[in-house]
């Protein structure tokens, strides 16, 4: 099942740190199946706020974006953006193929009629 690596990383004044993170940061998550699926776009906040960019690399499994966290590599850079940027990342498991989301639905249904 993929799973994800998001992050929300408010506004930060251009900084060479984050210019060389940026440039090493492939190389980090490519021997673990990832890949950028959403870097460096426009977005277009639709309801609430999202101040800053959003970021979100694609893994094959959710252990293979642990090990990436967790690696050598990425730690060794991970300090290049955030000393300069603030932010909030989290990994996240997708949904199985096939997902039916009526079954959470109906979950939520039991919970709110148990109150």
């Amino acid at each position: 099942m993929p799973a994800y690596a998001i992050a929300h990383l408010r506004e930060a004044d251009p900084h060479p740190e984050i210019a060389e993170y940026i440039e090493r940061i492939t190389d980090t998550f490519e021997p673990y199946g990832g890949r950028f699926l959403v870097h460096a776009a426009q977005h277009e906040v639709k309801e609430g706020g999202w101040p800053g960019h959003v970021v979100v690399i694609a893994f094959p499994t959710i252990d293979d974006a642990r090990a990436w966290w967790d690696s050598p590599g990425y730690r060794e850079i991970a300090p290049l953006r955030s000393r300069h940027v603030a932010g909030d990342i989290i990994i996240v498991e997708g949904v199985p193929g096939g997902y039916d989301p009526t079954a959470t639905a109906a979950a939520v249904r039991k919970a709110a009629s148990a109150r």
